[in-house]
């Protein structure tokens, strides 16, 4: 059953709903069309937290606690003092929004999706979310413990992933090189329970460590409800802090039986230092085709349409401090070596032969389309903007990124990629190791 005030709220949130509805129908939407769609974030600092809110004045927002509290910085679902799980469901599904959690190396992010005039109450909910949880026993062994033993199942099973985080340990070692999920070898109880869970979030969720970030929404509306329910968040904590990344390089061969995977890693580029060479460096090795039925331009697409049944793409993972350019392959044992023999020949081509003018030039459009299309989107955009923000002061600003891919000259691509090989790479491979290859035999420095 709901409380009276929950049923209020609702009541309160419909009646307005119906008004703003009938005004759109009388203007026929007008406003929402014409108005320009901006990428760019507005940044404030709203009762000593981080805000960053763009607006491309659409029907439905997407509102984020970003905290810097990843893998990186590691040493749960429940109830909030306030509200019953049961409660916060019912609610949010009355007001059709949609919340989800997740983390990734350096971020812990919960997200709320919802129709843009329901603001105040998702604002409200996600402060009380970091700031007001109960960390109950036995929420932690019914279902945290279940679910945590769900997912390493999948991930043990999935070489692709298994071959990333590989990668990371051997290129990062301690930090950026933490798995994504404890390892299923160490037994959960000997170093997890409820109270470490609650230590953990009471220093993760503090001012300091978070920021809160709106994709559709006016910086007015954010920074007016933030203020209102975000004072109430704990101003300090134990931080959270982690030494600065050091790339090493290394080799890393694991033996399994559920498929085939390698990645080939380099440094990157991070989010602190964009290196737009690199990201169109990844554009034009690629991997998959833009346009169906045909292999494509891109140098990965087109060594993949040579070998059937394996796929391989490139792509570069940033980070604050750091960035793991990839080349990750999949499939046959004897067709992940043939193809990762022949990416590293592709990297190595743009160096000894250069690249034409031609695809260069689809390199530089596709490596915009896809930050744009990305940016659209809004999962990847949110959690790029929030780590920018807590980690170093500014968002990732997508206008700022296109401006520097237009810059690229076949001659930085060169300089980019000659890094790459000169230097030491990471290498990690997970399947049939009697097949596949060892760095040395791609010709690489380990």
């Amino acid at each position: 059953m709901f409380s009276r005030t929950a049923l209020s709220r609702g009541a309160q949130l419909a009646t307005c709903r119906q008004a703003s509805t009938k005004l759109a129908q009388r203007r026929g939407y007008a406003a929402a069309s014409s108005a320009p769609s901006s990428h760019t974030f507005e940044t404030s600092d709203v009762a000593g937290v981080k805000v960053a809110a763009r607006d491309s004045h659409g029907p439905t927002t997407r509102l984020a606690v970003v905290a810097k509290a990843g893998t990186r910085y590691q040493s749960a679902p429940g109830n909030t003092t306030k509200r019953s799980a049961l409660r916060i469901t019912r609610e949010s599904e009355l007001l059709g929004g949609q919340l989800n959690a997740y983390h990734t190396r350096e971020a812990l992010v919960l997200e709320a999706s919802f129709l843009r005039e329901d603001i105040p109450y998702f604002t409200e909910l996600l402060a009380e979310v970091i700031s007001q949880t109960k960390y109950t026993t036995y929420e932690f062994h019914e279902d945290i413990e279940r679910v945590i033993h769900l997912k390493q199942a999948k991930v043990g099973s999935d070489v692709s992933a298994l071959a990333l985080d590989a990668a990371h340990s051997v290129a990062f070692h301690t930090g950026l090189g933490a798995p994504l999920y404890p390892s299923p070898s160490t037994p959960l109880k000997s170093y997890l329970d409820e109270h470490k869970v609650a230590a953990f979030a009471e220093s993760a969720y503090s001012k300091p460590n978070i920021s809160l970030v709106a994709d559709g929404a006016s910086t007015a509306a954010l920074s007016k409800w933030s203020e209102q329910f975000f004072k109430s968040v704990p101003s300090s904590g134990s931080a959270l802090n982690s030494a600065s990344t050091t790339y090493f390089g290394g080799e890393s061969r694991s033996a399994h039986t559920g498929g085939n995977a390698l990645v080939i890693a380099f440094p990157g580029s991070s989010f602190s230092s964009f290196k737009p060479e690199v990201a169109v460096l990844a554009a034009l090795l690629g991997g998959q085709s833009s346009v169906k039925w045909t292999p494509g331009f891109t140098l990965l697409s087109k060594i993949a349409a040579t070998y059937p049944g394996t796929t391989a793409f490139a792509s570069n993972l940033a980070y604050s401090d750091a960035g793991l350019f990839t080349v990750q392959i999949s499939g046959n044992a004897g067709v992940v070596r043939s193809t990762a023999q022949e990416a590293v020949k592709a990297i190595k081509s743009v160096v000894e032969g250069g690249v034409s003018k031609e695809d260069l030039t689809k390199a530089i459009a596709k490596a915009k389309f896809d930050a744009l299309s990305n940016s659209e989107a809004g999962v990847s955009t949110i959690l790029s903007a929030g780590s920018g923000l807590v980690h170093t002061g500014k968002p990732f600003q997508i206008a700022e990124t296109i401006k520097s891919l237009e810059g690229v000259t076949a001659e930085k691509l060169k300089t980019a990629a000659k890094a790459l090989v000169d230097g030491k790479a990471s290498v990690a491979a997970v399947g049939d190791l009697h097949a596949l290859p060892y760095a040395e035999e791609l010709g690489l420095k380990v």
